[in-house]
């Protein structure tokens, strides 16, 4: 990602609609478009409609404390930015942070448990600069702690906690000798540091190094349960988990620690249930097994303190609260006291103090802070296509048409709601014979393009009846799917939500303003790259899933707005560089109690020369070349000098320009 910005950029058109629009119309409410996309339900109270049909965010729930959407997308348009752009909301961020601290500190408080609860955030759920510092200065006081899952990521921990020395850091993933280095060093300088160890070949090279420093660890195990997690990452746990050690290894630690008179230095207890982990159920097994391995480490001597749950704890990314693997059937607050509870009953069967409990839920933490919006920047409707009057004459020579263009402009013309399945599969075998025809040289090219006309507006009459049948036929279903409109984008899928692509992963998607409106197309949303997963059509629907998210129409060149919600987790760290185009512009927002907001930060995505630099082009090589062409082309009289001079400046301003569509006047 480029540069920060402290100074706003030249200013450039506000954002406004083409065409005047009221904010409702009769027959439609933001009510409605609120139940429409569910908004209120996987929004939890920080997501709304606001009375003028926008979109609002509620950083605290409160609703007198709210950031229009839309407005924002204005605000930086006048500074000079424009879409696609990222928002993330900096007091929503820290609300999520006092969420799950209170939930835990609830449930020891309702349950009388005796230990304490340290939240930590992996920092591979969201790397960015600003996220980790936002959450490292909002957990401070909530006793928040990171984690590091690579030498890398430790080192950024290290330089951001100079001032809190005492802050829990927990060091994961597999580690070579100079990742375990830096955790010794890391001790050394006094921070609370414990490297969790994956294999036994780790526990040999912390010894060597803690003791090459001068300094005693304290040490972490990752244990492989028998209890596997739910959902789509279920695999990632249970026996066969990428990490962890198995019960014999977890046991070997502690027998080559009480050898060297060091099993006080096993302190900490982790596990990874899974991701998104969708059903309570998964998340009371895995703790209830975990705590009992822990209390057994514990009367065998070890030093125990750490009870890590790890991660797993969901969103509910569809609103339906239901077990869906896009959704959880509990509570942010049912999980702490279940993990609270199951924790203190094991301990108090087994006679074990109770642990400090410590979770790595990411997900959770940063999710909800950021909003990825978007410009529409056309659509291809199918519906378009209108049948003839009538047919034309055969073509000089010929005495009759193609049967098939004959036939399925018969089923258009007969089209009746008695006869509808009928109706549509004579068009299907029509339109085939067509192809075929056409395949083997037998129909012309014009009469090809007329049964595609015929074809989607016959399509399109009998996808209207069926709407208005109470009981529409099964056998029509897909044509809602196969009429659906595409609407293009202005954004890279692989970049901005990499997880839609490479996981099947659901996002709400919907409109930031017109919500008093009713939408009338259904769509699917296609984006800049010429690569054809470049595209979303799968879309939350209450525990299920639909092909086509409900959309407004709208005239060519006129601003239609669309957010993808819920999207702080993992896709800005994931996105890849597909056609060159790179990180888009974010900017980070914040509200005061009366209700004011304002831009605190903008961080300037990438421009076209900083992704060619990432890929290795050498840009003054390329502008070289450029410049020396049009030097020849200047002596061959095929360009003037101000001509190329001109060229030359627009090459220049194209490689310091933003790698989405730009408008003029724009950033």
């Amino acid at each position: 990602m480029a540069d920060t910005l402290t100074d706003t950029a030249a200013p450039a058109p506000a954002l406004r609609p083409r065409t005047a629009r009221p904010a409702t119309e009769p027959g439609w409410s933001v009510e409605e478009s609120a139940s429409l996309y569910s908004i209120r339900n996987w929004g939890k109270g920080f997501f709304d409609v606001n009375a003028a049909g926008h979109v609002v965010v509620r950083p605290t729930r409160n609703p007198g404390v709210e950031v229009d959407l839309y407005e924002v997308v204005a605000g930086m348009r006048e500074r000079g930015f424009r879409t696609p752009l990222l928002i993330h909301f900096s007091d929503l961020l820290r609300q999520r942070l006092v969420d799950i601290a209170d939930a835990f500190r609830g449930a020891i408080h309702e349950h009388g448990y005796q230990g304490s609860y340290q939240g930590v955030f992996p920092i591979k759920v969201n790397q960015q600069r600003r996220v980790v510092e936002e959450v490292r200065d909002a957990g401070k006081s909530l006793g928040f702690g990171l984690e590091a899952g690579s030498k890398p990521e430790l080192l950024a921990v290290m330089g951001m906690t100079s001032d809190t020395p005492d802050r829990l850091i927990i060091c994961n993933g597999f580690k070579e000798e100079r990742y375990i280095e830096f955790t010794a060093l890391a001790k050394k300088l006094g921070r609370n540091v414990i490297p969790v160890i994956e294999n036994v070949t780790e526990l040999k090279l912390i010894l060597r190094f803690y003791e090459q420093h001068g300094v005693r660890p304290a040490i972490g195990v990752r244990v492989n349960l028998a209890s596997q997690g739910a959902g789509r990452w279920r695999h990632s746990s249970g026996l066969k988990a990428k990490f962890g050690l198995s019960m014999n290894e977890v046991l070997e630690v502690l027998s080559i620690l009480r050898q060297r008179g060091m099993e006080d230095c096993l302190q900490l207890l982790h596990c990874h249930m899974g991701s998104q982990i969708h059903d309570i159920r998964q998340v009371n097994q895995g703790v209830n097994e975990l705590a009992r391995v822990y209390s057994q480490l514990a009367k065998a001597g070890a030093g125990m303190r750490y009870l890590d749950v790890g991660g797993g704890l969901g969103i509910d990314y569809d609103g339906s609260q239901t077990s869906f693997e896009f959704s959880m059937n509990y509570t942010l607050q049912e999980y702490a006291s279940n993990v609270v509870y199951k924790i203190m009953t094991v301990c108090d069967e087994e006679g074990v103090a109770h642990p400090t409990i410590v979770s790595e839920s990411g997900r959770a933490m940063v999710a909800q802070q950021s909003v990825l919006i978007f410009d529409v920047l056309g659509a291809n409707r199918l519906d378009r296509y209108v049948a003839p009057a009538r047919l034309p004459e055969p073509p000089a020579g010929e005495t009759e048409l193609p049967r098939p263009l004959v036939d399925i402009f018969d089923v258009y013309r007969t089209i009746s709601e008695r006869r509808l399945v009928e109706n549509y599969n004579d068009l299907l075998e029509d339109r085939d014979e067509a192809l075929r025809l056409f395949s083997v040289g037998l129909m012309s090219l014009e009469h090809r393009a007329l049964v595609d006309s015929i074809f989607w507006a016959a399509c399109a009459r009998i996808r209207d009846i069926a709407r208005s049948m109470s009981r529409p036929p099964e056998e029509l279903g897909d044509l809602e799917t196969a009429l659906s409109d595409t609407y293009f984008c202005n954004l890279s899928i692989f970049q901005s939500l990499p997880d839609i692509w490479a996981i099947n992963q659901l996002f709400p998607i919907a409109p930031i303003h017109r919500l008093g409106e009713r939408p009338t197309r259904k769509a699917t949303i296609a984006d800049l790259t010429c690569d054809s997963d470049g595209k979303i059509d799968r879309f939350v629907d209450d525990h299920d899933v639909k092909k086509w998210v409900e959309l407004h129409d709208f005239a060519d060149g006129e601003e239609y707005l669309l957010g993808a919600f819920l999207v702080g987790a993992y896709q800005e760290t994931l996105g890849d560089l597909h056609n060159l185009f790179g990180d888009t512009h974010v900017a980070h927002v914040k509200i005061d109690e009366q209700g004011e907001w304002w831009i605190d930060e903008i961080i300037e995505g990438d421009a076209v020369r900083d992704v060619l630099s990432y890929v290795h082009y050498d840009l003054s090589r390329l502008f070289g070349e450029i410049r020396r062409e049009c030097e020849k082309a200047v002596v061959n009289k095929q360009m003037t000098v101000a001509e190329s001079q001109a060229l030359l400046k627009a090459y220049e301003a194209g490689l310091s320009g933003y790698t989405y569509l730009e408008t003029e006047g724009s950033r």
